[in-house]
């Protein structure tokens, strides 16, 4: 699930994505809550919560990896505003630390590297094209079923015929603030445990 909170930019507003979609959708309005499903099955596929900051403190959460307790407060306010469903989610991070373990160059492209990564509990292969990746790296690895901050998801891939699994995140594409904007992954301090939920407490500009 994608979970975005800019006030400034949208106002007081909280936006859960639960699936992406081009079909049609309906929207129907429970008071602060607003469910846009798909229009011929009426399956939810996101919610828009109005005065978020009214029900609970949006900024106490890592909405990268979101937890139980998150969910349950969602899952408060929309009984609170007469929507009588519940959020099911998957709440395994997908955001975490990974560590790179060794780089090839990729066979048809002189910008790509083929990188295996160890996140924990398996070593994934991705294909990374930053021009600062290195073996013995801690980096931030969005793991499949990831939504990044500008709305993409994470799913498996082919580039130009290797396959990837997963991304290495640069500090922009997290949307950190202060995030450097030339090309470039994120290097967090080698003391970061792989596997670990990135925290927002690890970046450093």
């Amino acid at each position: 699930m994608q979970v975005v909170y800019n006030r400034q930019g949208i106002g007081d507003v909280l936006l859960l994505t639960l699936h992406q979609t081009d079909a049609k959708t309906i929207v129907k309005e429970y008071g602060d809550v607003a469910r846009i499903a798909l229009a011929d099955s009426g399956e939810a596929v996101a919610y828009n919560i109005f005065n978020a900051s009214n029900y609970m403190d949006v900024n106490h959460y890592e909405l990268l990896n979101i937890n139980q307790d998150f969910v349950d407060q969602v899952n408060q306010i929309f009984n609170n505003n007469g929507l009588h469903e519940t959020l099911n989610i998957d709440l395994s991070p997908k955001f975490v630390v990974g560590n790179i373990d060794s780089i090839e160059q990729h066979d048809d492209s002189d910008k790509l590297s083929v990188c295996q990564v160890d996140v924990g509990e398996e070593t994934l292969q991705i294909v990374c094209g930053a021009p600062n990746v290195a073996e013995g790296q801690k980096v931030v690895v969005a793991k499949v079923g990831a939504f990044m901050p500008s709305g993409l998801e994470i799913k498996d891939s082919e580039l130009r015929g290797v396959k990837s699994t997963g991304m290495i995140c640069a500090a922009r594409e997290l949307n950190l603030p202060n995030a450097p904007q030339e090309k470039g992954i994120l290097v967090l301090s080698n003391q970061e445990k792989v596997g670990n939920p990135f925290t927002l407490s690890m970046y450093q500009v």
